[in-house]
């Protein structure tokens, strides 16, 4: 299987992310084990990252709406490799999705999609001090306008809303 598509379903609107199994196999059956499982229905868009709401020691600010499941303690173990940008070939570009992670492959059931192109999350970037840079598995392929019009409309929102936008259902429509 070298792509597979996954519709994720909000309260508010829905967006398809085109999954890059062939280039980054790991991380792709990692969040594809998540859609199938279901784990990620009922989650929620928790996070809004926005130039404002960064503390200004942050090395790298960055733009992104991160969503799943809202993990706050970092020491939860490795589960899976880390797959560098490097290694992949993929990167960080307006709509890139990618996993969340505290340290290389310490997942938990969460991802992120960049609102703009963040060179800062490949690795070798700014934003980890470890250098290795966040997991790149797809990319936001239908329904960008909408998450980007809810990033805007959020603009003054707290890091961490107080009503995060529900994910109602989040499946495959379509491998190949």
């Amino acid at each position: 299987m070298s792509s597979a598509r996954v519709e994720v379903v909000t309260s508010d609107f829905n967006f398809v992310i085109e999954v890059s199994a062939g280039a980054a196999p790991v991380s792709s059956a990692y969040f594809l084990a998540d859609v199938d499982s279901g784990r990620l229905e009922g989650t929620s868009i928790f996070r809004i990252v926005n130039l404002h709401n960064q503390p200004e020691t942050v090395p790298a600010k960055i733009e992104v709406l991160q969503m799943g499941v809202r993990e706050t303690d970092p020491t939860i173990p490795v589960v899976i490799a880390h797959e560098t940008t490097g290694a992949t070939g993929l990167r960080h570009l307006r709509g890139t999705v990618s996993l969340a992670r505290f340290a290389p492959g310490a997942v938990y059931h969460s991802m992120f999609v960049c609102m703009r192109d963040e060179p800062a999350l490949d690795e070798g970037g700014a934003r980890n001090p470890d250098g290795k840079g966040f997991a790149a598995f797809g990319s936001v392929v239908e329904g960008f306008e909408h998450l980007q019009r809810f990033f805007v409309a959020n603009a003054q929102a707290e890091e961490y809303p107080a009503e995060p936008l529900r994910l109602l259902r989040v499946r495959r429509v379509r491998s190949s």
